[in-house]
């Protein structure tokens, strides 16, 4: 059962990745829909494009990482593999902390959104890096207690787009107030499923 649950998060990962590129770097490169629905003008546009380009292509990376690095065949059958992938994925994230915190100042909903984007890539960095001190001390457990925590971190972007979709598109909130509360959700729920996981020892 663990085992399923790890290739199914590969999967989830995978399906959202293909969504996430196509959607940015195919369908609308110029992120033109996202940017008509922001409620305050970009100080610089294509300084905003740039940055969140790179934002979403190194999350992309560590959303193909981290999967590879949760399920246990795979660790299991090259330790020399797991080891390269999981530094990728420190380092994929640890690159991502300045584009993901330029572009939170310039989220929908205002100043509330923006400090919820700011507390989410503090976490996701800080669970991050404390999983890779706790390996590098050899404290297996603890390294992966956190790193689940970091993992789980990397969805928050589909939660937002979930719970916006359900919020805007089904209950008729305003694509602001839909937004906000994504954001703050995003993080809490997806940490709260973590939690969980962590005691359920599904990854370990």
């Amino acid at each position: 059962m663990k085992q399923k649950i790890g290739i199914i998060l590969l999967v989830f990962s995978m399906m959202w990745v293909l969504h996430t590129f196509s959607k940015n770097y195919i369908v609308d490169p110029s992120f033109e829909k996202f940017i008509s629905r922001k409620d305050q003008i970009l100080t610089d546009e294509r300084l905003w494009i740039l940055m969140i380009r790179i934002h979403i292509l190194l999350a992309i990376i560590s959303l193909i990482t981290g999967p590879l690095g949760i399920i246990k065949a795979l660790r299991d059958k090259s330790r020399s593999f797991h080891r390269w992938n999981g530094r990728l994925y420190v380092l994929s994230i640890l690159l991502n902390f300045i584009p993901g915190v330029y572009v939170s100042f310039f989220a929908t909903g205002g100043w509330i959104s923006v400090i919820g984007f700011l507390i989410l890539n503090t976490l996701w960095l800080g669970t991050t890096l404390l999983g890779f001190y706790y390996i590098k001390r050899k404290k297996v457990i603890l390294h992966s207690q956190w790193i689940t925590r970091s993992f789980f971190l990397s969805f928050a972007n589909m939660m937002i787009y979930i719970i916006v979709v359900i919020a805007h598109n089904l209950m008729n909130f305003t694509y602001e107030n839909s937004y906000t509360i994504a954001v703050w959700l995003s993080w809490s729920l997806n940490l709260l499923v973590a939690e969980l996981m962590i005691r359920k020892k599904v990854f370990i």
